[in-house]
């Protein structure tokens, strides 16, 4: 992972922790013990997936740079898509509560994509490769 990503990927993962913890804390006021399990375990999944999410473009990035936006379409509509099954699928759950679960999952969703795209703002990506340093690389060691 170069550092720009890892820089993306922080800035990104710390305020939807953020909102997490809110989601925790409100979760136990209001729910006790099953609201601050489904805020935890909406933190976890969302931090999780779109970490994943956001490593696997990365990857994909270095190695094929011309199929990255199809891959970030497809990697953003597969979490989007799995996010609601997995919303859907919880929801009558009994061991925590359904409604603190998505609305954190939906807080800390929304504070990774605003998080991550003001971080893409900030960060200096290089997106043109000389020449030069594109030869070197592919050269490799000497022995």
């Amino acid at each position: 992972m170069q550092s720009n990503d890892a820089r993306i990927l922080r800035g990104a993962a710390i305020p939807s922790a953020c909102a997490g913890l809110v989601g925790v804390l409100v979760g136990t006021l209001v729910s006790g013990g099953q609201g601050a399990l489904g805020a935890g375990l909406g933190t976890v999944l969302v931090i999780a997936f779109f970490g994943a999410g956001l490593l696997a473009l990365s990857r994909i990035g270095q190695a094929w740079p011309e199929f990255l936006l199809g891959a970030g379409f497809l990697v953003y509509t597969t979490q989007v898509g799995v996010m609601l099954v997995l919303l859907m699928l919880l929801r009558d759950a009994t061991w925590l509560d359904g409604r603190v679960f998505g609305l954190t999952v939906l807080a800390c969703l929304l504070a990774w994509l605003a998080a991550q795209a003001w971080m893409h703002t900030r960060v200096k990506t290089p997106y043109v490769e000389p020449a030069g340093d594109r030869k070197a690389a592919d050269a490799g060691p000497r022995a």
